[in-house]
């Protein structure tokens, strides 16, 4: 398998870490736009401070307006699979620029990546392109209530299916509860066909399709965690959700948008061998530019418009410069499997995470499926939200700057899980490790 040439490795060795730069241009962003940030992920609200503005990328690294390198862990929050600056995806990105930026038109192209995602995608014979992982989402819960007839939703307590407004609730008091609006601006009858319950567990699952029969058109879940960090299906748990929803005529819904093409190929989907009925993607299948997807059975997408009644559409969907992104990254996904090396190369970083935190007694645990990966702050396995919430959030601030100082960057939040590309190699994980092992030190000799 082909990677890029990296660059030097930062050294794990504290700096003198300043960032001037940064803090100038925050400033100024902060006049302009709310927060000083386009997305919420990107402010350092979880863990204090400001963030550092970034100035460029290749392969594993980053690089801020203040001259610091990091070996990078967010990769764009997910679509970075193959490292940043991929010379294949670029050049497929350049050579369509030169032909226009947008159409309002049909291109080849969009027809290429759907025939491909079709192939890999084990659930998908077709699919629709959209803009944001929140509208494959949303259009998705929407094609599932227009085919079923039906207006309830389950969602799972701690998972994120963007900003959408019947999918942004809260839990209440009991395990199994109506939905509350988690937003201003969200009202209750937005919400108040969105039922909750806890991720992995069944019972509760059950209890709701007692209480709604023949009322619930889909239940919606990421297969795979990674919005309250990176938290794994139980054993078998994927697997009775399908049978509970074949039985009621309701549609099993996978927000693949991490998990698609990083897992597997065909995504959570293929690992766990569980076929969902709808799914969303997102992420990957842009190469880094704006693009997502929901794909489903051609029985299931002939009801979208204009073949069917169930109305969505979007100016910029299927843009040719996304397209070529998305395309050539799946291509290469298909074409050089780098599945078994990211396995290697992310239990490689496990392994020695969990080892220092051992050996330095700290109460921590890592949980980790393919290429995601969280080092939660706490001993106890994460099954849901509720376990995730009892991690010391204190403890992972503290860590997450002395790492930032060392050269690594991680997710700004113990809340979300990180994520190892091809372009990472054996130094990059030695030199993590060290640092964390370093940072782990300093934090509790302080």
């Amino acid at each position: 398998m082909t990677r890029q040439t990296q660059a030097t490795t930062p050294a794990t060795s504290r700096p003198d870490y300043t960032l001037p730069a940064s803090e100038a241009a925050f400033e100024r962003a902060c006049r302009v736009i709310p927060g000083g940030v386009n997305s919420p992920a990107r402010a350092f609200g979880a863990v204090g401070g400001n963030p550092p503005f970034m100035k460029r990328a290749e392969g594993a690294y980053l690089w801020d307006i203040d001259g610091h390198q990091y070996i990078d862990y967010i990769g764009s929050w997910g679509p970075m699979i193959l490292g940043h600056g991929n010379p294949q995806v670029l050049k497929s990105v350049s050579d369509t620029l030169y032909h226009g930026t947008s159409f309002g038109a049909p291109t080849e192209r969009e027809a290429q990546i759907a025939e491909l995602v079709a192939s890999v995608v084990p659930s998908i014979e077709m699919c629709r392109f959209v803009s944001s992982g929140t509208e494959a989402a949303m259009s998705a819960v929407r094609l599932a209530r227009g085919v079923t007839g039906r207006h309830k939703i389950v969602k799972m307590t701690g998972h994120y299916h963007g900003h959408v407004d019947s999918l942004l609730v809260q839990a209440g008091s009991a395990a199994t509860t109506l939905g509350a609006p988690n937003s201003p601006g969200v009202t209750p009858g937005a919400v108040e066909d969105t039922l909750l319950c806890p991720y992995n567990d069944v019972e509760s699952i059950k209890e709701l399709f007692q209480l709604f029969p023949g009322q619930i058109a889909a239940v919606l879940l990421e297969p795979v965690a990674g919005n309250m960090g990176l938290v794994p299906p139980k054993p078998n748990y994927l697997e009775q959700l399908k049978e509970i929803t074949e039985k009621t005529g309701t549609i099993l819904m996978f927000d693949e948008v991490m998990t698609g093409f990083r897992l597997a190929l065909g995504g959570a989907q293929e690992l766990y061998g569980i076929s969902p009925d709808l799914t969303a993607l997102g992420k990957i299948i842009g190469g880094g530019l704006p693009a997502a997807a929901y794909g489903a059975s051609k029985q299931v997408m002939a009801q979208v418009s204009p073949s069917g009644k169930v109305f969505q559409a979007g100016t910029l969907s299927g843009n040719p410069l996304a397209m070529a992104a998305g395309l050539e990254t799946v291509r290469i996904l298909k074409n050089t499997d780098p599945y078994d090396y990211l396995e290697k190369i992310t239990g490689q970083l496990e392994e020695g995470l969990t080892r220092i935190c051992r050996d330095q007694k700290v109460n921590a645990r890592v949980q980790r499926v393919g290429s995601m990966i969280t080092l939660f702050f706490n001993s106890d396995p994460i099954w849901n939200y509720e376990d995730a919430k009892r991690s010391d959030t204190a403890l992972f601030g503290r860590f997450f700057w002395e790492m930032l100082a060392r050269g690594v960057y991680l997710p700004c939040s113990q809340f979300e899980a990180a994520f190892v590309s091809v372009a990472h190699t054996p130094a990059d994980i030695s030199a993590t490790i060290e640092a964390a092992q370093d940072a782990l030190k300093a934090i509790f000799t302080n």
